[in-house]
């Protein structure tokens, strides 16, 4: 059976709502990040870069939400676009695009709007600059069709999902209604009933919620050098 490593984090929840669409029979397993478990020998020699989710897959360890998703569509093949070299090639450069631009510059917007030590205004324009740009990008493509890759819902949608659902968090609530499309989108996929799965996966686990001085150790272990 599938291993699970998830937090409550935007990337488990994508490789999540795959699990559920695609059926799959898996076990989840809670990695609660604000206490440390990502530091632990034992998650540390699956994943060494420390971060949820991770997939274990009898010999197969696949970390990196959007490799996961590539690794499962492409198990299953579920979720996929066509076979010809071109659609390949437009769901990888679609979801790569989740991957290095909409991931790394919406986390980085949250990061410095909610926890930097202090204000940093270049940082924040940067981020918020960059994070609104890459979801313009979603926005223009989901106006003239109904998913990513065209008429019909795979992976490269359910990575979208993940983001876009906090997109308010992200950027904004008044940037975030303008993106009308991604919004469209994201209402559509929470209406499937997998979506509705993935909310009772959440509720199996209390994971810690305050971001106390402990949690800010464990998840951002490189402030230590900043008072040593």
């Amino acid at each position: 059976m599938l291993k699970f490593y998830y937090n409550t984090g935007p990337n488990p929840m994508k490789v999540a709502l795959f699990l559920e669409e695609a059926d799959l029979a898996y076990e989840a397993i809670p990695l609660d990040t604000r206490k440390g478990e990502q530091h632990e020998s034992g998650y540390l020699a699956i994943n060494p870069n420390a971060k949820a989710p991770t997939l274990v897959d009898g010999e197969a360890v696949i970390f990196d939400s959007n490799a996961i998703l590539q690794y499962l569509g492409e198990k299953t093949g579920k979720f996929m676009t066509g076979d010809t070299p071109e659609e390949r090639a437009t769901l990888l450069s679609w979801l790569m695009f989740v991957a290095s631009g909409i991931g790394p510059y919406s986390g980085q917007a949250v990061h410095f709007k909610v926890y930097a030590p202090e204000e940093f205004p270049y940082a924040l324009n940067r981020y918020d600059f960059e994070a609104k740009r890459h979801f313009r990008i979603l926005d223009e493509r989901l106006g003239k069709q109904p998913y990513m890759l065209g008429a019909n819902y795979t992976l490269v949608d359910m990575a979208v999902w993940g983001w876009a659902r906090i997109m308010p968090r992200v950027i904004g609530a008044e940037a975030a209604d303008e993106m009308r499309n991604v919004n469209r989108l994201v209402d559509e996929i929470n209406a499937r009933p997998a979506v509705d799965r993935v909310q009772e996966l959440l509720a199996e686990h209390a994971f810690k919620t305050e971001m106390d001085a402990e949690s800010h150790r464990h998840m951002f272990p490189g402030n230590t050098r900043l008072t040593s």
